[in-house]
């Protein structure tokens, strides 16, 4: 009889795996509500430095055995994933800054994940499955009835993508690079270097990439502040109710959920992480909904949920294990 014990242990850590990543969804809908908060009495930018800058050096503390071991390599390999991400986050604020919408902008940014397979295949030759190509014309209708949902600042119907919108979009491709690097980074993977010869690559304690990936970030997001925006009227009126939402941002919406989605990404590679993941922007349209009153009309609603479709058609292998395994508990 064969030993059941590694099957046993995979399937734990899997379990595991897919219960962070539900608390990771929560935590990021949360972040949208905090982050939206702050950018209102803050530059956006500077915000953003501040808070991946405190949440990144409270990471550097809990892992600073691991940073011993780490070699040169796997530092610059996580430097890399923290240059997207720092990119992906810049346009991402600016969507929450300029946006009228929360709710639009995190089903706009969740399409991160339906182009996900566009760009590895792009940086590493893999495979897109036949169920991207079939999300990506749901995906278009959805973004098409977005664009014509809104209203200008006189009330007239606007038939194209707002500021806001158009930064958020553009977070969308940006993180789809940063999933596919953040996983190479976060898991055991093979490459072939220039002689031909497999190479396996050892994956980056979680703590150690989140904190360098987070310290990037603030770097970026601080340059750019530095250049474009003021800083003398947010220090000369710096409040409670501003170090409040820093704080909470920090340690909530980046320490927290970046740490646990990094860790649990490298428990399981069978999870059902890629569902459960794409429900973070319903979790932050029903927060937006309670925190800030939003509603969506017809057009937009429809829009959202033709976005969410493709989320779930890009996903579409995965979704029938999920089911598959969730049925036969």
């Amino acid at each position: 009889m064969s030993n059941p014990t590694p099957p046993a242990s995979t399937a734990n850590s899997s379990h595991r795996a897919d219960f962070l990543l539900v608390l990771v969804t929560l935590l990021a809908a949360i972040s949208w509500i905090f982050s939206k908060e702050a950018v209102l009495l803050m530059p956006a930018l500077l915000f953003l430095s501040l808070r991946f800058f405190l949440a990144g050096l409270l990471l550097s503390l809990f892992g600073l055995a691991a940073f011993k071991k780490l070699t040169a390599e796997q530092f610059f390999q996580a430097v890399r994933v923290g240059l997207f991400f720092g990119a992906g986050m810049s346009c991402w604020i600016m969507g929450l800054r300029f946006g009228s919408h929360v709710g639009v902008g995190a089903f706009l940014t969740s399409l991160g994940v339906v182009l996900v397979p566009i760009f590895a295949r792009l940086f590493f030759r893999e495979t897109p499955p036949a169920s991207t190509w079939a999300a990506l014309p749901v995906a278009v209708l959805g973004l098409a009835l977005l664009a014509m949902s809104g209203t200008d600042v006189e009330g007239a119907a606007r038939h194209s993508f707002d500021a806001g919108q158009l930064f958020y979009v553009g977070a969308a491709c940006i993180f789809a690079i940063y999933f596919t690097l953040n996983m190479r980074a976060a898991n055991h993977h093979t490459r072939t270097d220039t002689q031909g010869n497999t190479v396996i690559r050892e994956r980056i304690p979680a703590t150690v990439l989140t904190a360098i990936v987070l310290l990037t970030v603030g770097c970026i997001t601080g340059s750019l502040s530095f250049i474009f925006e003021p800083w003398r009227p947010t220090f000369s009126h710096f409040t409670a109710e501003i170090a409040l939402w820093i704080v909470l941002s920090a340690v909530v919406g980046s320490a927290a959920r970046f740490l646990i989605q990094t860790y649990a990404q490298s428990l399981a590679t069978n999870s059902h992480g890629v569902v459960i993941m794409v429900v973070e922007p319903v979790w932050t349209a029903i927060l937006a909904a309670m925190w800030f009153g939003e509603t969506m009309n017809g057009v937009q609603l429809a829009g959202c949920l033709l976005i969410f479709a493709a989320l779930l058609i890009s996903r579409g292998k995965a979704l029938r294990q999920a089911m598959r395994a969730w049925l036969t508990k």
